[in-house]
């Protein structure tokens, strides 16, 4: 690969919220000297004060990257999320300043599920309270209310990557599987697809929840659905804190007609360990609450290192922008024996045509082109015969609707 314009040693990588460590080895591996890890998350202070000299920032779910940031980071070629959802960027900004974000909305899929599966057999077996009566000394042996996981219909409600991985964990260990989207999806194994929500909620034993958060998805799960349920069934959730009516859940479980649940995120949660957490299910003794830990293994937080830091690399040095949420999608070979040069400009009529006669006129000549767009930004890759100068950046740069330009190689 051709050696890249900027000396690495001068790329300013911040890795903050405890990112795995991998992240920071594979980036000193490619030569990448100045990486600084911070264990929390950095407030708007520090990142105001910083952004102007970071290129590249990897964060988790607590950092905000807001409009301000994204108007002083003028050295900020990648954002990237290590974790599911970018919720806290201000996606506009970033694409308004040309800035790639990325996140890793895969690594964590086996551990989510793994956690579902083990709700499962804990509340159907009555863990939670057999191990608060034997911490305080009292000996229940009973099978009483105690159930096997075989033979019991689990209903997914979202069939995307954790809920068909679910799915098939689920059909392992002798399970039915039903589930429930709002579009077709391609079955694993003999699962079967239920026409409504409501369906769903007559027919199965476990009502496990894999939904984004949204404003139609808010209390889907309310007094009215939870009603609709399975006398004694289980509702667990691990996809977002506002798609289940916490009080509307509690009354449920009290009146008996739900058994048990396990609930691991929630409307409000807090920003630190050391702010107290509130729940109305707290005390519940047939009630799994656990932190916000579904895809907290060591082996999904490495996962999502390796992950998102290859396309941050890839994006810094081939401009391969591939899972980009911000700037268009290019894929590009690398081309030996020419310059690269990357431009992103807004999306408007006659930008390429401008950047193309431009170049014609200083006789420069252009050996490869990649250009894509979405609704708001354009990405175009240029390569070009060594003979280019150094007037072709600064050509670029005079093209109207130019966000930035760079250099590659």
């Amino acid at each position: 690969m051709p050696a890249t314009s900027f000396p690495k040693n001068k790329i300013r990588i911040v890795l903050a919220e405890n990112i795995h460590p991998y992240a920071s080895a594979l980036l000193k591996k490619e030569g990448y000297t100045s990486v600084e890890s911070i264990k929390g998350a950095p407030d708007a202070k520090w990142l105001n004060e910083n952004a102007g000299s970071i290129h590249l920032l990897g964060i988790r779910s607590k950092t905000f990257l807001n409009a301000e940031f994204f108007e002083k980071a003028k050295r900020l070629i990648s954002a990237g999320c290590f974790c599911i959802g970018t919720n806290q960027v201000d996606m506009n900004a970033a694409i308004r300043n040309g800035v790639a974000v990325f996140n890793s909305p895969y690594s964590n899929t086996r551990s989510v599920a793994e956690l579902v599966i083990a709700h499962c057999i804990h509340l159907l077996r009555k863990i939670p309270s057999r191990n608060f009566n034997m911490h305080h000394g009292k000996w229940d042996k009973s099978s009483t209310g105690c159930h096997e996981l075989r033979g019991k219909i689990i209903g997914i409600v979202g069939y995307g990557h954790i809920g068909s991985q679910v799915s098939v964990l689920a059909e392992a260990l002798g399970m039915k599987v039903v589930f429930y989207d709002l579009i077709p999806k391609l079955i694993l194994g003999n699962a079967r697809q239920c026409k409504t929500l409501d369906e769903l909620l007559a027919l199965a034993d476990i009502v496990t929840l894999h939904i984004p958060g949204s404003a139609a998805n808010k209390n889907v799960i309310n007094s009215q659905r939870l009603k609709k349920m399975k006398k004694h069934s289980i509702l667990i959730n691990l996809s977002r804190g506002d798609v289940v009516d916490l009080n509307a859940l509690k009354s449920a479980l009290k009146e008996n007609h739900l058994s048990g649940a396990a609930i691991d995120v929630f409307p409000y949660e807090p920003q630190t360990n050391n702010e107290i957490f509130t729940c109305p299910l707290q005390g519940m003794d047939n009630v799994i609450l656990t932190p916000h830990i579904g895809g907290s293994t060591e082996e999904a937080q490495e996962q999502i290192a390796a992950d998102v830091t290859a396309k941050m690399l890839n994006l810094l040095e081939t401009g391969n922008s591939t899972g980009s949420l911000s700037i268009p999608e290019i894929a590009l070979p690398v081309q030996l024996h020419t310059h690269r040069l990357l431009h992103i400009h807004q999306n408007t009529p006659g930008v390429l045509g401008e950047i193309n006669s431009r170049l014609s006129e200083k006789k420069i000549n252009i050996l490869g082109q990649y250009l894509n767009t979405n609704a708001h930004i354009g990405y175009v890759a240029l390569d070009m015969d060594k003979k280019f100068s150094g007037r072709a950046l600064e050509e670029l740069k005079k093209v109207k609707g130019t966000i930035r330009v760079r250099t590659l190689y």
